[in-house]
């Protein structure tokens, strides 16, 4: 019997199963927050166990830890950072459930001085939120209750994440801006369904600034304002498939605003498509201002009534007093294969700067025609120099 012990041991040791078992546990590092506490009732503040579970994935080092937010629960959350950096290269927040915001503005418990947004995820590379769950700013009792000196928070803010990867999640009626991106550097971002009510002010899709290198296709967005913004200090912008409607359409700007000096270039805008929106792709500038957004290239664009398909505005200036003297250059924009219908005669306008002109716009196979039976579309084109191919309505650059 004694000789046989070593034997046994040896097998256990060397057993293709164990060592597999026992790998997978080394590698994968899955943090279930309800094991740290949180309730998932909807009600109850769950905001702790998440951070809590948060503590642990980040401070896992082997493996690609996951933040698993289950299906089935609804998860209360009051303001929250999950901070890093992270000891892993890649950290997963797997969201198959719901979160939620308070019901109340005054059921908010800020901390610190910072006021204006919901959940962060800042300071981490290799951060990957997918799951197929749901975020739902409950934003109605902000858009009502939220008047002078108010501030309304953004629901989710991604700050300095380098390689980020975020894709299948619904977001829903967030008090501001949905998602708001900055500073990263890599970003692919997908499959995602974004919706609150055409009059909701100021609830963006996604707002993008300071970031370089980021991908955002294939999603559907309804919001009260723009459904994508473009802001400064951005640059190589991908933005493919996106359906917006209602909005106010994919925005480069608002730059140069109280006199700033703000720059956007290499964005590409392609396969996108606007229902009943307020605007299509705009281009908006304050007077006053310096800098520049140039490189853009707009490409198989289809309006379905849309108020302004296309417009480049470079007085969006609600200050009169503002010195006129300088102005963002507007340069090397693209239109190719931009169609549909106008919900507005006035279906492409250009409306550059006389202090700094627009240079290099490219009109090339445009045809616009009115959503009203009868009616005829035109182009109102200053300040503005370029070339036009195959347009209608007819543009004069």
């Amino acid at each position: 019997m004694q000789a046989l012990i070593p034997i046994l041991l040896m097998l256990f040791v060397t057993s293709p199963t164990s060592n597999a078992r026992i790998a997978a546990e080394v590698s994968n590092v899955d943090v279930n927050v309800v094991d740290f506490g949180a309730v998932g009732d909807g009600e109850s503040d769950d905001t702790q166990a998440l951070l809590k579970a948060w503590s642990n994935v980040c401070g896992a080092s082997q493996g690609t830890p996951t933040l698993n937010i289950p299906k089935g629960k609804t998860f209360m959350l009051q303001p929250v950072l999950f901070n890093g950096p992270c000891k892993s290269p890649s950290i997963n927040v797997k969201l198959e459930g719901k979160i939620v915001a308070p019901k109340s503005m005054n059921a908010w418990k800020w901390s610190d001085s910072v006021r204006d947004m919901w959940i962060q995820f800042a300071n981490i590379d290799g951060l990957v939120i997918n799951g197929g769950g749901q975020i739902d700013g409950q934003g109605a009792v902000w858009w009502n209750g939220c008047k002078e000196n108010c501030v309304r928070p953004t629901a989710l803010h991604i700050h300095n994440c380098k390689n980020l990867q975020f894709s299948r999640l619904t977001h829903l009626n967030s008090p501001r801006n949905h998602i708001s991106i900055s500073a990263c550097d890599g970003a692919n971002i997908s499959n995602l369904r974004t919706t609150a009510p055409d009059e909701s002010p100021n609830t963006d899709g996604i707002d993008i600034s300071e970031s370089t290198n980021v991908r955002i296709e294939n999603s559907f967005m309804a919001t009260g304002d723009d459904c994508i913004a473009v802001n400064s200090g951005c640059s190589f912008i991908n933005i493919t498939g996106i359906t917006c409607g209602p909005g106010h359409g994919i925005s480069i700007g608002s730059l140069g605003a109280n006199g700033a000096h703000n720059t956007v270039e290499e964005i590409h805008v392609r396969n996108c498509s606007f229902k009943g929106t307020q605007n299509g792709v705009r281009i908006k500038t304050w007077q006053g201002g310096s800098g520049y957004a140039r490189k853009i290239t707009f490409e198989d664009i289809k309006f379905d009534a849309a108020s302004n398909p296309v417009i480049i505005d470079q007085y969006y200036n609600p200050n009169p007093q503002m010195d006129v003297s300088n102005g963002v250059k507007v340069s090397d924009v693209t239109y190719r294969n931009v169609h549909g219908t106008s919900a507005n005669e006035k279906a492409i306008s250009i409306n550059c700067d006389n202090t700094v002109p627009c240079t290099n716009i490219v009109i090339d196979h445009a045809n616009i025609t009115s959503s009203v039976p009868g009616k005829k579309t035109f182009a109102v084109c200053s300040n503005a120099h370029g070339t036009s191919t195959t347009s209608v309505p007819t543009v004069g650059l």
